[in-house]
């Protein structure tokens, strides 16, 4: 165990994966936080970050349901009578996979969790594709939650919140995960289905446009392989 130790959000998909390997690349132990909130496929996204965190041995898995997004509801993610949209890779309209203010609660979280193990760091996923469709995915939300951070822990609490990829694209991450040689195949993404993947929703497409613009095979079963590079 090093020193220095970190609160991962770890969904189970790609993203988190890969800020996983990079927290450890910088030093970090990490210590998962994966959260269920009544998305469709939270059982096989708890499953892959299990997966992950038995994987590369994490220091503590901390699993929470967050109930009340279910219940507050206004997402396809969660409200049976909202569609999981097909992938418009083209579009800047807020998707209706957008859980309103998801981040803010999983911080909020990942703050008291990090404070109350003495960790210095928090690592979140998101990424440039993210923040054009969801707000709190954006740079601006990550800075001022860095501020509510430090005015709301105890004086002598340091935490950086850190969002590596939050100028990268999906394409990035996978160049990165293959450095970083991120088991993919232990990890989700789609919004429909726990088996196969769809392939069509947004997840799916931003996923495998990444795989097949880095030249490599994504390794999870999917029942849609479309080519999104020429969508691009």
């Amino acid at each position: 165990m090093s020193t220095n130790r970190a609160v991962i959000l770890v969904s189970g998909g790609m993203d988190s994966a890969t800020a996983v390997y990079e927290a450890m690349d910088r030093g970090y132990d990490p210590f998962f936080l994966h959260t269920s909130y009544g998305q469709e496929t939270e059982q096989k996204e708890h499953e892959c970050a299990e997966a992950l965190a038995e994987e590369v041995g994490a220091a503590e898995f901390l699993h929470v349901e967050t109930e009340h997004l279910a219940t507050i509801g206004a997402s396809s993610l969660t409200d049976d009578e909202l569609d999981v949209e097909d992938a418009d890779l083209e579009s800047d309209e807020i998707p209706t996979s957008y859980v309103p203010f998801r981040n803010a609660n999983l911080l909020a979280m990942a703050t008291s969790y990090a404070e109350a193990n003495d960790c210095s760091a928090i690592f979140i996923g998101a990424h440039s594709e993210d923040f054009s469709g969801y707000p709190d995915c954006r740079p601006k939300f990550f800075d001022a939650f860095q501020q509510v951070i430090d005015v709301g822990t105890k004086p002598e609490t340091t935490i950086e919140l850190v969002a590596p990829f939050v100028e990268c694209s999906k394409t990035d991450i996978a160049e990165r995960g293959q450095e970083l040689d991120v088991p993919y195949e232990l990890t989700w993404s789609c919004y429909r289905e726990e088996a196969p993947a769809c392939g069509t929703c947004d997840a799916c497409a931003f996923r495998l446009q990444a795989f097949q613009r880095v030249g490599v095979a994504d390794p999870i079963e999917y029942a849609e392989r479309p080519d999104y590079i020429e969508k691009s």
